[in-house]
């Protein structure tokens, strides 16, 4: 995963500079289906000039997984009121009024979420939540109305930072003898090549 780093202009509207100790990631949806990371960005930037409102995110995600870092992990963003003095908030962008994200999209999300809890040592059972989890709003909007696709969302973050491990365990062998002195002798040939064989009675 690439993350464009793009910070956004020191501004009392969108990057104050205010310094936070992140404990959750807070996933939104930008409710403006088609619109790009790019656009978003430039939104929160501009709003330096515009004065229009007060909103921002950390990240965001974009149409085709493009990643883009506006505000630093360690200052305070403005996306879910209370939320953000603790949370890492990540916009993300959707193609349509349902606000359901692609599969790159929720690829480069997925592997974003796994990336921050790895660094900070969350549990991406409790500390990856949706806006919706902090303030009631309907956001992201798709994984609000199907709670199951969130949880499956969930599954996959925590599967990529705790890689399940495999139940087999795959024993390499190079001969079996009834003369246990054969045995040795195939042990001390093998140690002499630098391998550390054992020999196992069956």
């Amino acid at each position: 995963m690439e993350i464009r780093e793009q910070l956004i202009r020191i501004n009392p509207y969108s990057r104050p500079g205010t310094k936070i100790r992140p404990t959750k990631v807070i996933v939104h949806y930008v409710g403006n289906p088609g619109s790009t990371a790019q656009n978003n960005r430039d939104y929160f930037d501009n709003l330096a000039t515009t004065h229009a409102t007060y909103v921002s995110a950390h990240y965001v995600v974009g149409l085709q997984g493009e990643v883009i870092r506006c505000i630093p992990e360690e200052e305070i963003s403005y996306g879910a009121s209370e939320g953000n003095k603790y949370g890492i908030n990540i916009e993300v962008c959707h193609p349509d009024k349902t606000g359901k994200f692609s599969a790159v999209t929720e690829e480069a999300l997925a592997e974003l979420a796994a990336d921050i809890c790895k660094r900070r040592g969350f549990d991406p059972g409790k500390d990856v939540i949706r806006h919706y989890d902090v303030t009631g709003k309907k956001c992201p909007l798709w994984y609000v109305e199907h709670p199951e696709a969130w949880l499956t969302f969930r599954e996959r973050v925590r599967a990529l930072v705790n890689p399940p491990q495999p139940d087999k365990l795959y024993r390499v062998q190079v001969g079996a003898y009834r003369d246990r002195k054969n045995a040795e002798k195939q042990v001390q040939e093998l140690k002499s090549k630098g391998y550390n064989p054992i020999v196992k009675e069956e």
